[in-house]
């Protein structure tokens, strides 16, 4: 495999990521840092730095819009749940080195 092909290949794994987690509107940012240590923002700052890293300017709310295929507000008002205390007390019980930015 090319160096070239491994990008191509990550890139549209990248995508199908995102697609996916632009589809599954119900599975709440809270519930993924709890079980995968990283969320919709997590990636958005990965998506940033990335850009950073090849010379495009982005900022966050361009990053989020791009991983929530809306803007950030939108996604807020219509399918971001009130966290739960048991969901608030699991992610407060994360140890930081669990939780990837």
């Amino acid at each position: 495999m090319t160096p070239e092909q491994q990008m191509q290949m990550e890139a549209l794994a990248w995508r199908k990521l995102v697609s996916h987690f632009q589809k599954r509107k119900d599975v709440q940012n809270i519930d993924l840092m709890n079980m995968a240590g990283f969320c919709r923002n997590c990636m958005s700052k990965w998506l940033m730095g990335g850009a950073k890293d090849v010379g495009i300017e982005m900022d966050y709310d361009q990053a989020r819009e791009i991983v929530y295929g809306m803007t950030y507000d939108e996604w807020k008002n219509n399918h971001q749940e009130k966290a739960t205390q048991e969901q608030l007390d699991k992610y407060n019980a994360l140890k930081p080195d669990q939780i990837t930015e």
